[in-house]
């Protein structure tokens, strides 16, 4: 927590700079504007871009793709870089929210691992490229669960009542859910879905909470005993907690790539290039990942060994072949999003704390 708290008053201190500076006027230094998820990027690399390019970072945070796509639906509020989910970008070009790289700015995109780049959200990587990558899964405590979980099936049990959080998140929710039932996450059939929105709800005895991406700090606090969390969040306060622990379940679970990509009317947009630019070098990229803990995208950094070893070879951080095999991504399901939407809203009635 000490790390995410100097993250925090290394930005705020940054963004008051920065937004000070572009009302007075009196400097004339450029100001990049970031939207980004909190604790999600080294303070070092932030420090390091701003020195090198004498720039000030406004680094602003959103709590999910959700919010993220709702900020920048009604239009870009100044926004020149940000990190939408892989399914979130599909939807953002198809709703031109996004503009188009000029990927001559950004040769260091060649370090990128294949297995992330072309993907079918964006072929050619023509609106985005890849930040970082990582899992959905359970974090719990050795201590209060009592042994080991290996399943999403420990979210539904009894015994943990009122001591299970899970994402404030319709898709990812209801997704963790759809594999525990053997269903496919990106189902577009309304009895699965239903069935997923039916056993959350009988289940609300159990839950008690649905957090926007806070579940880690509710786990190391011992509010809860189980969440639904990003994998690199719950590593983060396993290094102050040796009770925690983090389980891709054996039913499978998703897999993500966020990205970087720049919204529609950005005023610096060169600026954002070279800023992705910058994220993309093999030494950076590796920074960054050794602070999150979650998966590096950069195929370079790994190879030339500059990710910390105790990350690399932790397989729930970088699963093996067969593990990987059984985790998908989400997919924008088109019209079947109401679907999913009603659902989520009859299981926040139903359930919700």
């Amino acid at each position: 927590m000490k790390r995410l708290l100097t993250f925090l008053l290394l930005f705020v201190m940054s963004a008051t700079v920065a937004f000070g500076c572009s009302r007075t006027g009196g400097n004339q230094q450029q100001v990049l504007s970031i939207y980004n998820y909190a604790s999600y990027i080294a303070p070092e690399a932030i420090a390091q871009f701003e020195k090198e390019n004498n720039v000030k970072i406004q680094y602003d945070t959103f709590e999910n793709s959700d919010a993220l796509y709702a900020k920048l639906k009604q239009g870009n509020p100044g926004y020149d870089l940000i990190f939408p989910a892989d399914y979130m970008v599909k939807v953002m070009i198809a709703e031109n929210i996004i503009e188009p790289l000029n990927l001559n700015n950004i040769p260091n995109q060649k370090h990128l691992e294949p297995k992330f780049i072309n993907q079918a959200f964006d072929p050619g990587n023509k609106y985005s490229l890849p930040y970082q990558w990582g899992t959905m899964g359970i974090g719990y405590n050795v201590k209060t669960v009592q042994g080991e979980i290996n399943s999403w099936g420990g979210m539904f049990d009894p015994k943990y009542t009122g001591k299970v959080a899970w994402q404030d998140d319709a898709r990812y929710t209801l997704a963790g859910v759809l594999m525990y039932l053997g269903f496919d996450p990106n189902t577009t059939n309304p009895e699965e879905i239903n069935q997923a929105r039916d056993l959350l709800i009988k289940s609300k005895n159990i839950i008690a909470a649905f957090v926007p991406d806070t579940g880690q700090n509710m786990l190391d606090q011992g509010e809860v005993y189980l969440t639904m969390e990003w994998s690199g969040d719950i590593f983060q306060v396993m290094t102050e907690n040796p009770n925690l622990r983090y389980a891709i379940p054996k039913e499978g679970t998703i897999i993500f790539s966020d990205n970087m990509a720049i919204p529609k009317g950005a005023p610096q947009k060169e600026l954002a290039e070279k800023f992705i630019n910058f994220i993309l070098q093999p030494e950076v990229g590796a920074q960054i990942s050794n602070f999150t803990h979650f998966g590096s995208p950069n195929k370079a950094a790994i190879d030339q060994g500059l990710i910390d070893p105790k990350d690399l070879n932790n397989p729930q951080i970088y699963p093996p072949a067969e593990v990987f095999a059984k985790m998908k991504l989400l997919q924008d399901v088109g019209k079947a999003t109401a679907l999913y939407d009603r659902a989520w809203t009859e299981v926040k009635a139903g359930a919700g704390k």
